[in-house]
């Protein structure tokens, strides 16, 4: 009888969950069982423990790529092979898992619910559920072994080994579309930063995945109708393509001329060509991925050029891609919210096209929230690394390195494997909360605590007067 109690109680708190909540409870999850998985000597040596396995498997479901271990090194190939599943796992859709567990665990969801559960798939990053979700995987298969094809025949021949050649295609078009960041090789990609081929492909596989489904599903569209009378991109989709070839050029210029005034330490020594084409990678790089061609520290890249980075990798990449960030819509916005309002317009206009209030009120919460979040983490770094004596980061190393956790980059200045385990595990909760998403774990906490006031809230539909705010 108390058996059968104790059942019935579990099995009203699953049902009693929210989405937000039973998504942060359904992540924490697989990322214990990957820590397990990691920590075992079939997929790691000796040196990886408990520790290092939890925060690997943090980066790798959350599609960052900051790592504490030599991935090489550390990790067997089977570990190595365990590690890309979890990168996939991570950057296809966590959110998408977990709707379809929900299906087994909350029966009788009424249509409400049922919607909402689809727009907080769609926010996180995969565009739909069945038959779309099989569509993004086979998409995703498509493009990665392309990729990976490429990479092998005219990229990585330089490796003589065919298996290891083949791996390395492999597990690095998986990264680079996912916007991961992990590399077998501790240098990144650094040996390759002439290669025009590696670092196209990789580049190309970076902008693929972090557009989103839906802007790639349009451009399919696009293309098939061809011949057939044309359709219009949708707004979204046009501002997405916008906003990021925006910013991939504005990267690209702004980080070869601060590199070329100041006389970047990396930049001065390259040709013009390789110059330009370093410059467009990490802007492309910036935008969540984490790879890297030249070795990132102050000594290597100005100031202004670190500066450049963080402002990338904190806007990241689109809603419904594999990257993270406050996203390039919501910058989008925002920009548009501030020309409405120079304008002396009460409605924010894109295209000749009304946004509603509440996109802009979210793109506003999403962006002060996450630099509160990113500040909060800073702060917590440098008064963990003064508690410890560590050797003293500048304030600069540790906003850059805790952007590059939150927005899910995985660019390192080398600050990560020097931080004691506190301030590691302050970038394993960004890494989690910005993979996630801010609003939605606040909505988790939010809905835990208040629920009785929410319900009431909700029933009541109270409206309040209003009164003017001089800001």
């Amino acid at each position: 009888m108390p058996i059968r109690k104790a059942i019935e109680r579990s099995q009203g708190w699953r049902l009693r969950l929210t989405v937000p909540q039973f998504t942060v409870v359904t992540g924490l999850l697989v990322v214990f069982l990957g820590t397990l998985l990691l920590a075992t000597p079939l997929c790691s040596n000796s040196r990886v423990g408990l520790w290092e396995a939890l925060f690997t498997a943090t980066s790798a479901i959350t599609v960052t790529g900051l790592s504490i271990i030599d991935i090489s090194v550390d990790l067997t190939a089977f570990g190595q092979v365990v590690l890309a599943l979890m990168i996939l796992t991570g950057g296809l859709g966590l959110m998408a898992i977990t709707t379809f567990l929900q299906g087994f665990v909350m029966h009788g969801t009424a249509l409400r619910r049922r919607l909402d559960r689809g727009q907080t798939l769609d926010e996180f990053g995969v565009g739909g559920v069945g038959s779309t979700f099989r569509a993004i995987i086979l998409t995703a298969l498509v493009v990665i072994l392309l990729g990976a094809l490429v990479l092998y025949n005219y990229g990585f021949d330089d490796i003589p080994n065919r298996g290891e050649r083949l791996w390395a295609a492999v597990f690095h078009s998986i990264s680079a579309y996912n916007n991961a960041g992990f590399g077998l090789w501790s240098d990144s990609l650094e040996r390759y930063h002439a290669n025009p081929v590696v670092n196209g492909v990789v580049m190309v596989l970076i902008i693929t995945g972090g557009l989103g489904w839906r802007v790639t599903s349009d451009l399919a569209t696009q293309a098939l109708r061809r011949g057939r009378g044309r359709r219009r991109l949708s707004l979204h989709s046009r501002l997405v393509l916008r906003t990021s070839f925006l910013l991939i050029g504005f990267g690209a210029l702004g980080l070869a001329m601060t590199e070329w005034l100041n006389k970047g330490g990396v930049f001065i020594e390259m040709t013009w060509s390789e110059r330009w084409l370093t410059a467009l990678f990490e802007s492309v790089t910036a935008r969540t991925a984490g790879f890297t061609t030249i070795p990132l520290s102050l000594e290597n890249i100005t100031e202004s050029g670190l500066l450049l980075l963080m402002t990338l990798m904190f806007i990241g990449a689109s809603p419904g891609g594999t990257g993270g960030g406050i996203k390039t819509t919501t910058v989008a916005a925002l920009m548009a919210a501030t020309r409405s309002t120079l304008r002396g317009r009460d409605a924010v206009v894109i295209r000749n096209r009304e946004i509603a209030d509440k996109v802009v009120l979210r793109a506003v919460g999403i962006t002060v929230a996450s630099l509160l979040f990113v500040l909060g983490m800073a702060l917590l770094i440098s008064i963990g690394s003064n508690l410890n004596g560590e050797d003293p980061f500048t304030f600069l190393e540790m906003l850059f390195t805790c952007i590059s956790a939150f927005a899910t980059v995985g660019l390192d200045l080398g600050v990560t494997a020097e931080l004691s385990r506190f301030g590691q595990g302050v970038l394993l909760v960004g890494m989690f909360v910005g993979r996630l998403g801010i609003l939605l774990l606040l909505s988790a906490i939010w809905e835990a605590a208040t629920r009785e006031q929410i319900h009431i809230q909700r029933q009541n539909r109270v409206g309040y007067p209003r009164e003017d705010l001089y800001v």
